[in-house]
C-alpha cells in the first residue's frame, strides 16, 4: 500500500536525520520518526477519504436520481393505473437492474485508491457485491464475497442468505451470524437475528429459534422479533413471518412478497478506512 510505504519512508529519513545528525540519541530519534510515521499516515488518509468520499456522493447521488425516477413512474400508476401490472413492474425492475449496472461501472472510479488504503479493495468488493445481489447475480456474488469486509448488518445477511441456498451447514450459518453480531450495537441486530431464527425454523429447529428470538429481544426494540418469538413460543412455528422486516427482507431473494413490493437500492455502509 502507498500510504504505508510513503509513511515508513518518512519514518525511516526522521529517524536517520535526528539521530545522524545529532538532533538526538536513538532512544528519541526512534520516538520522533514514529511520530512523523503516525503523522505521515493520518495527513495521507485524511486526503484519501475526502477524495474517496466525494466519489461516493457522487454515486449515491446517481442512485438516488434514480431511485427517485422509478418511485415516480410508481406514483403515476398509483394514480392512474394502466396496463398488466406485471408488465409495470417488469419495466421498474428493468429500469432497476439499469441503474445497479451504472452504479457497479462507477466503481471502477473508486479502484485507484485501493493501492493506497488498506482494506479498501474489500469494502469496495462489499459495495459491487450488493449490488450484484440486488440483480441477483449470485454466482458474481458468490465470487465476491469471500473478498468481501462483512461490517454492516446487510452485507452479514447476504452472506448468511447464500450460506443458506448454497445449503451450507446450519454451523457455518451460525458462525457468520456470531460474528456479525458481535460487531453490531443495540438495534442494529435485528435482521440477522431474523434471518438466524428463520434457518433455524426451516431445518425444524424452532425451540433454538425461540431461545436466539429472546436474546435478539434483549439486543433489539423490534416489533418482529417480539411477534416471532411470541408465536414459536406458543408452537406456532407456521406463523412465523419476516415479512414486517419490509425491504430489508425481502431483499434477500429467500421469500417472495405476497403483494409485490419495489426493493431499495443497497447503499455502501461502514468507513472508507
Amino acid at each position: 500500500m502507498y500510504s504505508i510505504l510513503i509513511s515508513s519512508a518518512v519514518a525511516i529519513a526522521v529517524f536517520i536525520g535526528f539521530w545522524q545528525g545529532g538532533v538526538s540519541n536513538a532512544g528519541w530519534s526512534v520516538l520522533w520518526a514514529l511520530v512523523a510515521l503516525a503523522g505521515t499516515m493520518v495527513g495521507i488518509n485524511l486526503v484519501l477519504r475526502k477524495r474517496i468520499m466525494a466519489v461516493m456522493t457522487e454515486m449515491q447521488a446517481m442512485l438516488l436520481d434514480g431511485q427517485k425516477q422509478i418511485q415516480a413512474r410508481m406514483n403515476v400508476y398509483q394514480h392512474k393505473p394502466a396496463g398488466d401490472p406485471k408488465r409495470v413492474m417488469a419495466e421498474m425492475e428493468k429500469f432497476q437492474k439499469k441503474l445497479l449496472t451504472q452504479a457497479l461501472e462507477f466503481t471502477s472510479k473508486m479502484e485507484p485508491f485501493c493501492k493506497w488504503t488498506p482494506l479498501f479493495s474489500r469494502q469496495l468488493n462489499t459495495t459491487r457485491m450488493q449490488f450484484h445481489y440486488q440483480m441477483q447475480d449470485f454466482k458474481k456474488v458468490d465470487e465476491l464475497m469471500p473478498k468481501c469486509l462483512i461490517m454492516d448488518p446487510m452485507s452479514a445477511a447476504m452472506k448468511m442468505a447464500r450460506q443458506y441456498a448454497n445449503k451450507v451447514a446450519v454451523e457455518e450459518i451460525e458462525k457468520t451470524f456470531h460474528r456479525a453480531k458481535a460487531r453490531l450495537k443495540y438495534n442494529q441486530s435485528a435482521l440477522i437475528y431474523s434471518l438466524m431464527a428463520w434457518v433455524y425454523v426451516k431445518n425444524n429447529m424452532p425451540e433454538k429459534a425461540h431461545a436466539l428470538l429472546v436474546k435478539g429481544c434483549d439486543d433489539n426494540e423490534n416489533e418482529t422479533l417480539k411477534r416471532n418469538r411470541d408465536r414459536l413460543a406458543n408452537n406456532k412455528a407456521r406463523e412465523f413471518s419476516n415479512a414486517n422486516l419490509g425491504d430489508e427482507w425481502f431483499a434477500l431473494f429467500l421469500e417472495q412478497p405476497k403483494i409485490q413490493v419495489r426493493r431499495q437500492m443497497p447503499r455502501m455502509d461502514g468507513r472508507p478506512f
